[in-house]
This record gives structure tokens, sequence and C-alpha cells, in this order.
């Protein structure tokens, strides 16, 4: 709890380099903030071009089976990556003044996920443009599933961003696993085609329950299984915890390793 209470004395810390990270983000660009939305327009094109003409696929309105998933899981790819690096990257800063170390890790996600939420904007003018319509109560249980997610993806790199502070090659280790693990969440793909022997894996991966989740609020609009739901709550939860004591265990050297 003293903690948690010293992160929130330095909130506006956290805002501040939120709100840094978003400007520098395409600082230089010519198009600028715009690329929040090419960027995944740019990957849904790529992907459905793929899946629909190339290794295609019965899935009816893959371009928004595909999407409505693709976008939470560049917010969790780029907390995972991107949040590795964060106290790295923040050395200087970590090096000459005092502030709760988490600050870091906790800003860099917090600017993915308002990265994510900007994004949904296009999401949301997919679907209508689509026609398929939105059911009002499942909507209402988007922000549950979202904070599900925050908790997942801070979790992680607290984690990440802990252990790179002391093995650096994690950074492009990283860039592997993200790869693997995109492929063993059914993204691309509908869980019914998992084999059954590797179902028990897959119920493992946390972001198997969340991409199910955003899937039946947006595309099938329904309201996701509590079961689903709650695995999802459970499993953000104990990265969360993990990610939380292992970095006070490992911050206390960051000065000396930076």
């Amino acid at each position: 709890m003293k903690t948690l209470k010293e992160i929130y004395d330095y909130r506006q810390m956290i805002f501040s380099l939120v709100k840094k990270d978003l400007r520098g983000r395409y600082k230089g660009s010519v198009l600028g903030f715009m690329w929040t939305f090419i960027n995944p327009l740019l990957q849904l094109v790529v992907y459905t071009i793929v899946f629909s003409l190339i290794l295609r696929t019965d899935i009816e309105r893959y371009y928004l089976y595909l999407f409505v998933a693709l976008i939470p899981w560049i917010f969790f790819s780029a907390s995972l990556t991107g949040g590795s690096a964060s106290i790295v990257a923040q050395k200087d800063l970590v090096k000459k003044i005092y502030f709760p170390r988490q600050v870091i890790p906790i800003s860099y996600v917090t600017s993915s996920f308002v990265n994510m939420l900007l994004s949904f904007i296009v999401v949301f003018i997919v679907i209508i443009f689509s026609g398929t319509g939105i059911n009002p109560l499942a909507v209402l249980c988007l922000p549950v599933i979202m904070i599900v997610e925050y908790m997942l993806a801070l979790g992680t790199a607290l984690i990440t961003s802990a252990v790179t502070v002391y093995f650096r090659d994690l950074e492009h280790i990283l860039g592997i696993v993200t790869m693997a693990w995109m492929y063993m969440t059914p993204i691309m793909y509908d869980k019914s085609i998992v084999p059954e022997r590797l179902m028990p894996l897959f119920n493992l991966n946390p972001m198997t329950h969340i991409i199910g989740c955003y899937r039946d609020v947006l595309y099938y609009k329904t309201v996701p299984e509590l079961s689903g739901l709650l695995s999802s709550f459970i499993l953000g939860t104990v990265f969360l915890v993990a990610g939380h004591f292992l970095f006070l265990k490992l911050q206390r050297h960051f000065a000396e390793e930076l």
C-alpha cells in the first residue's frame, strides 16, 4: 500500500511522461499523429489480403473478425516489447533523481493504452460501415475487458523492464517471443481449428481469453462468457502482482547496472 500511495503521489509525472511519449511517437513524420490510425489499417489490409485471397478462410466478414482482435494485440505486443526497454531508455532520469521506478513502465503502457483507445475509433467506424451494428449491452463489457488487458500488459512490462536492465539481450529475444505468442493466440484464425490436444496450452495463454472477449463483444455482438472474463481477470492479476514484486526486488540496483 505504501508503494501504491507513492506511485499515486507521482501521478503528475506519469501524466507528463504519457503526453511526452504520445507527442514524440511520430514527431518529424509528415503524417504525424495520423499514423495512430494508418498503422493498424495498413496491417489490416495486409493480413486481409493474405488470409482472404491467398490463404483463404471461410470466416464471414474476415476483415472485421481480424480487426477487432488485431488492435488489442498491437497494444499488448507494444507494451511487451517497448515496455522492456523503458527503464534502459530513461537511464539518465533513473540515475539523477529519485522517484518510484514503476512510474516509467506504467507511463509507457498507459501511452500505448491511450493509443489503442484512439485506434478503437477506427474499429467502430469499420463496424458501422460494415452494417453489422453493435449490441449496447455487450459494449458495456468493453471497459472491463480493456482494464483486464491493461493489467496483463502492465504486469508483463514490469517484469520485462526490470529484467532487461540486467539482461539486455531480453529486448531482442522478446521480438521472437512476441511473434510466437501472436501465432499461439487466435487472432488470425478461429480457436475451433486448434487440435484438441493443444487446447490446454492455448487456454493457459491469457491473451486467448482476452481476444475471445473482444471478439464476442464486437464481432458476435454477445456478452462475453463470465468464465472467460474471470479467467482473464485472474491471469491479469497474477501477472500484475508477480511483476510488481519482481520489480521491487530488482529495482534496488538499477542505478549501478545502468
